[in-house]
């Protein structure tokens, strides 16, 4: 309740409209600052292309800056696809370990209705027993070549 009523006066103050504009005018800034990084960079690269054109003439240096950006552009490309399957990866077992969590979860909210129900106790050894099952299961079988817990880069 606390929060909300600080929410409430916050609005009626004008400080969230004040933080606003702040933002807004932060990320212009921001921006404007990116802009002039870009025009810094592309006038350095063009003093660095005078500068290897006036020593090594303009061919080797149109070939040189042309093979330097290539090779830049496949450097990023493979770290890029060699991060992604690592995330992937990540984001499996994180997703994994938020469905046990959930499942977990809602065992135990649903445990004393189980209990006070009729048939509660073999309502209640059922699932546990199927789920033991599963565990024991899953821990003798070999991993797959299409498991993500199996460990192979892929």
């Amino acid at each position: 309740m606390g929060t909300l009523v600080s929410l409430i006066s916050a609005l009626a103050s004008g400080e969230a409209t004040a933080a606003l504009q702040r933002a807004r005018v932060t990320a212009i800034l921001y921006g404007l600052a990116g802009i002039f990084v870009l025009c810094g960079v592309g006038f350095l690269v063009g003093a660095a292309y005078i500068w290897l054109a006036a020593r090594y003439g303009p061919l080797a240096t149109s070939l040189g800056f042309g093979a330097g950006f290539l090779v830049l552009a496949a450097l990023i490309l493979v770290i890029h696809k060699l991060t992604t399957g690592t995330r992937a990866r990540q984001r499996a077992r994180r997703r994994k370990a938020d469905m046990t969590a959930v499942g977990i979860t809602a065992a135990l909210a649903l445990l004393p209705a189980f209990a006070k129900s009729r048939g509660g106790l073999g309502a209640l050894l059922a699932p546990a027993i199927a789920l033991a099952a599963y565990a024991i299961y899953r821990e003798n079988v070999k991993p797959g070549p299409d498991d993500p817990d199996s460990g192979s880069a892929s």
